[in-house]
């Protein structure tokens, strides 16, 4: 898809996704399992002030702390900021805000959703409470919100020592990122060739290195760069791994080789899978061309011109 105003630039909406998953240490398997059984634990610090959500290590000292009391699920809002259309996957469907709030007992804020009526009954200082997830895992979702509470401040606070039957120790925490990505003129221009089964880069008019991908200006030099170049189609590996780990949605059989290829003609080398050879027998120096789908807009992999290999010195600059 193009954009309006430059009709030759292009546009594409990519989406960045992948599960994280991380162990607990016992601070933080302390809080996660408290928040299933609808206590809010935090840590005292070596300066006596209480940290919700609770750190493994002293913000001032950076000394470890373990020290954990509980503080009440209800506290004052320090700040705020209207959600007027929320998006996937966050805490409400319908306009919200966000709130930093200070439990009772707490001496830091806490981030989460605010389920208000509208930003007119939302203000600094309000008090509100937990309202707590119907079904509750051990994640910080289990706090499905706050809402507001016309109670006043309880300060009390509890000793607590962090122990809970079936207590959680890991989590696996969803990352999504979603964005409309432009690659540029240069980038576009360059893309466009590749459906034409060319490989074009922009030399700098100072260095004379000719990148490729282009960039649109050298990063060396500072300057832009216009004159485009074609290069290849052959290439020299100049360094490779192989991959052992077969990635989700991709239909390539492990062990593969991916590999820098530096395009004859290219100042810099690109990468790209070798094929059409056993994994074991890649090498630095090999000679490669590129191989075409029906239909493809870039190479589907590289693959042995059949030449000797290249001398090192011809290629040792763009490692």
């Amino acid at each position: 898809m193009t954009g309006s105003a430059a009709p030759d630039v292009l546009r594409a909406p990519l989406v960045v996704e992948f599960p994280f998953t991380r162990s607990l240490g016992p601070v933080q398997s302390a809080f996660l399992t408290g928040l299933r059984e609808r206590v809010v634990l935090g840590v005292r610090g070596g300066d006596g002030r209480v940290v919700v959500p609770p750190v493994e290590y002293d913000p001032v000292t950076a000394e470890e702390i373990r020290e954990l009391v509980e503080v009440a699920p209800t506290g004052t809002v320090t700040t705020w900021a209207w959600n007027p259309s929320p998006r996937r996957d966050q805490p409400l469907d319908r306009p919200f805000a966000w709130v930093l709030v200070k439990l009772d007992g707490a001496d830091t804020s806490l981030l989460h959703a605010l389920d208000a009526a509208g930003p007119e009954s939302v203000h600094t200082g309000m008090r509100v409470r937990i309202r707590w997830a119907e079904e509750r895992t051990g994640a910080i979702t289990d706090i499905a919100c706050f809402e507001p509470y016309e109670g006043g401040k309880r300060h009390q606070l509890t000793p607590h020592r962090g122990e809970f039957a079936d207590a959680v120790t890991g989590i696996v925490a969803p990352a999504r990122l979603d964005y409309t990505y432009s690659p540029g003129r240069a980038q576009s221009a360059y893309i466009n060739a590749l459906s034409a089964r060319k490989t074009v880069g922009e030399r700098c008019p100072s260095c004379r290195k000719v990148y490729v991908p282009p960039r649109g200006a050298c990063p060396t030099c500072g300057v832009a760069t216009v004159e485009r170049v074609e290069v290849g189609p052959a290439g020299t590996v100049t360094t490779y791994c192989i991959v052992n780990i077969k990635a989700r949605n991709l239909d390539i059989e492990v062990p593969y080789v991916y590999a820098h290829i530096a395009l004859d003609g290219a100042g810099l080398a690109l990468h790209g899978r070798i094929g059409g050879i056993p994994y074991d027998q890649v090498r630095m120096g090999l000679r490669v061309e590129p191989v075409w789908t029906e239909g493809g807009r870039y190479p589907d992999h590289y693959r042995p011109t059949g030449e000797p290999d290249a001398d090192y010195e011809t290629y040792k600059e763009l490692i």
